[in-house]
This record gives C-alpha cells, sequence and structure tokens, in this order.
C-alpha cells in the first residue's frame, strides 16, 4: 500500500520508523510542515530516496498535480498542521486519514493532552480517522485509551502519546491495508462532543480561587515542556514546575492565595476550598527563565495570577 506522509516532530518520526519496517507498506513521498520542514524527516527521505515536497497550499492543484505520479493509495497526516479541503480529501483510492491524541469524538481541536489534565481526566485517548471537512470529526478507524494518574504530567503523558500514536497508527493502516475497517461514526459515540481552542500567551497564570484539584491539574498539564503555570508575588513572576495534593487539608474560608504553611518539600498556599503545595518553581525575567528551586515564601506572602 502506497502511502503519502503529510507530518512533522517527533510524532511522526516513531511513526514512519515502525511503517517503513512493513514490507506492505510504502512511504512515496513527505510533506512536511512548511514553515519548519522538520530537519530529521528531510535527513530521512534522503537516507531512503523519498521525494521531500514542502508546499505552502496543499490544496492547491499545482501540488495535487505533482503528487498525482506517485499514485499514493492512501495520505496520512502525523502533526501536520495546514487546512484540509475537499480536492485533497478525496484524492487518493482509499482516503486522508488523520492521527490523534484526543478520544474523538471529545477533546477535538488543539492541545488535547493539556486539556485531558486539566479536566481531570483518569485516562486519554488516541484515534486514528477519516479526515473530512470538520475538526477532527471524520469517522473513527482505531481509538485506544490510556490511564492517567494523578503523578502523571503534560511531560509523561507526551511522551505515552508519542510513541502510541505510532502504534495507533500502524494498527489502522493495517486494518485498511486488510479491508477490515469498520469505521465508527462519531456521533454514535456522543451527538456533540468537544472541542478546545490552541491555548495562547497568558493563559498560563493561575488563578487561586479555584480548588485545589482544578489548581493541581492545571499546573502539572502546563508544566515542562509547556510553558509551566505561573504567579506573581510583590512584581516578581515565578513558573510552577511541580505542586501535590496535601492529604486530609482542612477545607476552610480564608484569604486566597495566602501562604498557609512552610517546610522543607515547599509551601501551602490557600486555595479555594483548601490549600495546595507548590514544590517547585523558577524565577521568570526578561532575560529568561531562572534556576529552579524549592519555595520557602513567609507564611502571610500572597501570590496572585495579576500583576499588581
Amino acid at each position: 500500500m502506497k502511502i503519502g506522509y503529510f507530518a512533522d516532530g517527533p510524532w511522526s518520526h516513531e511513526a514512519i520508523n515502525l511503517i517503513s519496517n512493513c514490507r506492505d507498506f510504502e512511504i512515496v513521498f513527505i510533506v512536511p510542515r512548511f514553515d519548519t520542514q522538520d530537519p530529521i524527516l528531510k535527513e530521512w527521505a534522503e537516507n531512503f530516496n523519498i521525494p521531500f515536497l514542502p508546499h505552502k497550499n496543499v490544496n492547491s492543484q499545482e501540488f495535487l498535480d505533482k503528487i498525482e505520479k506517485y499514485d499514493a493509495d492512501i495520505l496520512v497526516s502525523m502533526s501536520f498542521n495546514q487546512i484540509l479541503k475537499k480536492t485533497i480529501i478525496n484524492f487518493p483510492r482509499l482516503g486522508f486519514i488523520n492521527c490523534h491524541a484526543g478520544a474523538l469524538p471529545f477533546y477535538r481541536g488543539r492541545n488535547p493532552l493539556n486539556w485531558v489534565l486539566i479536566n481531570g481526566e483518569s485516562r486519554f485517548g488516541i484515534t486514528v480517522h477519516y479526515v473530512d471537512e470538520g475538526i477532527d470529526t471524520g469517522d473513527i478507524i482505531e481509538q485506544r485509551f490510556y490511564p492517567i494518574s494523578i503523578k502523571d504530567t503534560y511531560g509523561s503523558l507526551l511522551d505515552q502519546a508519542v510513541s502510541q500514536c505510532a502504534v495507533v497508527l500502524y494498527a489502522a493502516l493495517e486494518k485498511i491495508k486488510n479491508g477490515t475497517v469498520d469505521a465508527t461514526v462519531q456521533s454514535e459515540i456522543h451527538p456533540i462532543g468537544t472541542y478546545f481552542g490552541m491555548r495562547k500567551i497568558g493563559d498560563e497564570f493561575v488563578d487561586f480561587s479555584w480548588s485545589s484539584d482544578r489548581l493541581h491539574n492545571f499546573i502539572r498539564a502546563i508544566t515542562s515542556p509547556g510553558p509551566c503555570a505561573r504567579f506573581f508575588l510583590s512584581g516578581q513572576q515565578y513558573g510552577i514546575i511541580a505542586s501535590s495534593i496535601i492529604d486530609n487539608a482542612p477545607k476552610y474560608i480564608s484569604t486566597i492565595g495566602e501562604v498557609v504553611g512552610k517546610g522543607e518539600n515547599g509551601i501551602d498556599v490557600k486555595t479555594g476550598d483548601s490549600s495546595l503545595r507548590i514544590e517547585k518553581i523558577f524565577e521568570v525575567n526578561d532575560d529568561g527563565e531562572g534556576n529552579e528551586f524549592v519555595p520557602s515564601f513567609r507564611i502571610g506572602a500572597r501570590l496572585s495570577g495579576e500583576r499588581f
């Protein structure tokens, strides 16, 4: 089965290695993101003498004319960033498929691994689906689920998703090759589903009026390699690397964001319902991020998601 590969980043590196080891699959060309043109994919293409075809608009007739000669049976998207239109979606005889690190029809859109942690989910999904003209709305070919523990962070989920996306994509390609696809219409799972937009600069600031659980989930959802949750103290901005839930922390009304305890493992900060331990932070300055350290601010110091 001849494959046209539209891809970028570590997700695509894992998958291309797995696909290329199967004699039944042949990658006949690679299309990188036009703005970054992944150098690892380019090197891979050069080593295996596979056409590397960056293009500003893959929906254009010029591009379709260019790839027609390769006679790809199926087109695959793995972290590709152009919006695909009907002309290219319907171009190959077996369709255009995409691998998405979310349990469709839930967690459509951008940054699903961040959002699944922010929402306190106990599992995340990886879905391979047919591409249509909607956003992550095509019929599902293969979907698998993976548990999330309270200790998982964005980094640990990302590591797992990068490797498992390759596995799920390979399984979907096997089904397509063997003619055993029993596709699921997403509305059969839920008539509406959910959608999440791309996270932007400014979204990283915390709100200490949130519950401890919500605040902890937010912190671990955008920690490294994300931007990390941010707060201010006396005009200085800090990033939060790690936090933890305090067992049996009492629930009470008090000043939100106030340091109410401190010790070798960090500071305890009053939240909307109880308190949360902040274990590691770093200073954010005009020249970048400082070294991480265990905070030891005085009891009574007031942290805020806004600069005063």
